[in-house]
């Protein structure tokens, strides 16, 4: 496991040293992120707002944040400590519900340096921030949904490998790790290699929701070159995927960048197609992010908790 977090680890910076130098330019001025006291004053922040704490911070400031919210809403949550290639870090767990079967949802609370982050993936820790607290406050989950914010996803997934290594195997329903979900209409389940009873539910989820199967939602296999944290929990049997929203009118360019990655990652900004426009860059900032996607993914997600 050790050899293999160091490969991931070099992956990892090599991909980031060729997105960030291909993305060098940008705004003239960072954007000024939000006061944590500001969303902890609202009763139910929008995912936007939570984004916006994170946004065009430092990681260990965006990891601090995320412990600190938590604990000022009063959530009892878990911390693992973990030393790596990367430096210390640390994952913080929530667990809602009860019950043998679980359901693990992850957000990386790490950004690329010059980028802001904030659909990489500051909004995806709002989404699953507000999804905690209205999960908790509600009728119980029929499973235990574990809600899961890692560090040094960015370089290797290496948060996430050292969660992986400590828990066990046994009666994980799934891992879903939510990456680049504040752009578009289209929810999409990625490396799903093989069908499971995972990636079922989350069909039944989104036709149950209107959708419609490589129309309005698509679940695809491996997708080269990018990944994201539930590749660690793949390699040791579990059904891991990745979420990620994408604009419906830019599908067909997306499946060429997507299944193109090194061909793809050298195009100018200008010609990726939303949400890789964006993408590692500093144009990575919250006005991108469409209140409208982050809301699909929270009824995606209920519905799929409800499917599992």
């Amino acid at each position: 496991m050790r050899l293999r977090d160091a490969g991931a680890y070099i992956r990892g910076r090599v991909v980031l040293g060729l997105t960030q130098a291909l993305a060098s330019r940008g705004p003239a001025s960072p954007p000024a992120p939000l006061p944590l006291e500001a969303v902890l004053a609202e009763r139910d922040p929008d995912p936007i707002r939570l984004a916006q704490v994170f946004e065009g911070r430092l990681n260990p400031e965006r990891q601090t944040l995320v412990a600190r919210y938590l604990a000022a809403r009063g959530i009892a949550f878990a911390t693992q400590r973990f030393s790596s290639l990367a430096g210390p870090g640390e994952n913080y767990v929530v667990d809602v519900g009860s019950g043998p079967r679980l359901l693990v949802l992850i957000a990386h609370h790490d950004a690329v340096s010059g980028s802001p982050g904030a659909n990489d993936n500051a909004a995806a820790i709002g989404i699953l921030l507000r999804q905690l607290v209205r999960l908790g406050a509600g009728p119980p989950p029929p499973l235990r949904v574990r809600f899961l914010f890692t560090a040094a996803e960015e370089l290797g997934y290496l948060g996430a490998r050292a969660y992986a290594r400590e828990m066990s195997a046994s009666q994980v329903a799934g891992v879903v790790s939510l990456e680049l979900c504040g752009v578009g209409d289209s929810p999409v389940l990625w490396d799903v290699e093989r069908d499971s009873a995972l990636s079922g539910a989350f069909s039944s989820a989104m036709e149950g929701l209107g959708y419609r199967r490589d129309e309005s939602y698509h679940v695809v296999g491996r997708v080269p070159g990018f990944g994201s944290d539930h590749r660690a929990f793949a390699v040791l049997g579990i059904p891991a995927y990745g979420l990620t929203m994408v604009p419906a009118e830019h599908a067909e360019a997306l499946r060429g960048f997507i299944f193109h990655p090194w061909r793809s990652l050298v195009r100018a900004r200008a010609r990726r197609p939303p949400p890789f426009d964006t993408y590692h860059t500093a144009w990575d900032r919250s006005e991108t992010l469409d209140p409208s996607a982050l809301d699909r993914v929270r009824l995606a997600l209920d519905a799929l908790i409800q499917s599992v």
